[in-house]
């Protein structure tokens, strides 16, 4: 898949911004996946950082979604939809849940591995987007430490398999989310305000049937770090920078900065949450930052490489 076409391809100035974005997005994607899952093995639970992953932000956009409405002019109600479903309250609750039973280092593993081939495979079965030689090794490349990734947990017997198993479907979800934005004419902002509105809209039930009792009874530090860290951080400014990367770069190339995040994630969590790191995630993670850099569209390898051309 061609990540922009040549009548969009950015000046120098735009592909600046858009690479910092993409940067930005991978530094946050890696503290709130290391911040969740200190979150929900300590003192707080899934439901709990949901309200303060959309809540937050969806009371500091109101003046942008207050513009643009529940329903923004000129986008279709099913992409609206997927936007929601892919990047607000559906993907975190999976994500979250997930994050109880599998360590970090496997939240940022199987969801950066798995995004790429899930935005490979929806380009080309809904936008018939070819895949290049390059982008087909990087593929390969994941899917083969995803498998050993796979055969390390089914050798060690984990527990981990459910938290896992939701990872995948939080990045099938994010997927979604990523190919629904390309083309919405939703700026980043908007996105993020809309989002995380329906979001705050979509927890109003939740609340009213289990509450947030652990938010009452947490230590106010754990609160108040979690608050500004999916919230703030991760809530407002990591979809906007992720959506800035994708209006700039396009979806491909703004999911390079993927490949930072396995890596990033299992390093924070070994040194922060004193998360080890198995041989078979260290394997796993040699395979698919490469594989996921290849994939992304932004990196090719030189047509004489073996099946790469």
């Amino acid at each position: 898949m061609s990540s922009l076409s040549p009548s969009i391809r950015p000046d120098r100035s735009t592909l600046a911004v858009g690479i910092l974005a993409a940067l930005a997005a991978a530094l946050i994607g890696s503290g709130w996946q290391i911040a969740s899952r200190h979150g929900v093995t300590t003192s707080l639970g899934p439901l709990e950082l949901a309200v303060m992953r959309y809540g937050i932000p969806a009371m500091l956009l109101w003046p942008v979604w207050r513009r643009t409405g529940l329903f923004p002019p000129g986008v279709a109600r099913g992409r609206l939809a997927l936007l929601v479903l892919g990047g607000g309250l559906p993907f975190g609750m999976v994500a979250l849940a997930g994050a109880q039973w599998a360590p970090a280092a496997h939240m940022g593993l199987l969801m950066a591995a798995s995004v790429p081939l899930f935005v490979a495979g929806g380009a080309w079965l809904a936008l018939g987007d070819r895949l290049s030689g390059s982008r087909i090794c990087g593929l390969a490349l994941v899917a083969v430490g995803m498998a050993v990734f796979g055969a390390g947990a089914w050798q060690a017997l984990s527990s981990s398999w459910r938290g896992d198993l939701l990872f995948v479907v939080a990045a099938l979800l994010w997927s979604a989310y990523s190919l629904a934005f390309r083309g919405c004419g939703l700026t980043p902002w908007q996105g993020a305000a809309v989002v995380n509105l329906w979001s705050a809209l979509l927890l109003l039930p939740l609340l009213a049937v289990w509450g947030v009792p652990r938010l009452l009874s947490a230590p106010w530090t754990d609160v108040a770090w979690q608050a500004l860290g999916q919230g703030v951080v991760a809530g407002m400014l990591g979809l906007v920078a992720y959506t800035a990367a994708i209006a700039r770069l396009g979806v491909a190339r703004a999911a390079l900065s993927a490949a930072l995040v396995p890596l990033l994630t299992a390093l924070g969590a070994a040194w922060l949450l004193d998360e080890p790191l198995a041989p078979g995630t260290l394997a796993a993670l040699a395979l698919v930052v490469p594989g996921v850099a290849l994939a992304s569209g932004a990196l090719r390898l030189p047509r004489r490489s073996i099946g790469c051309a």
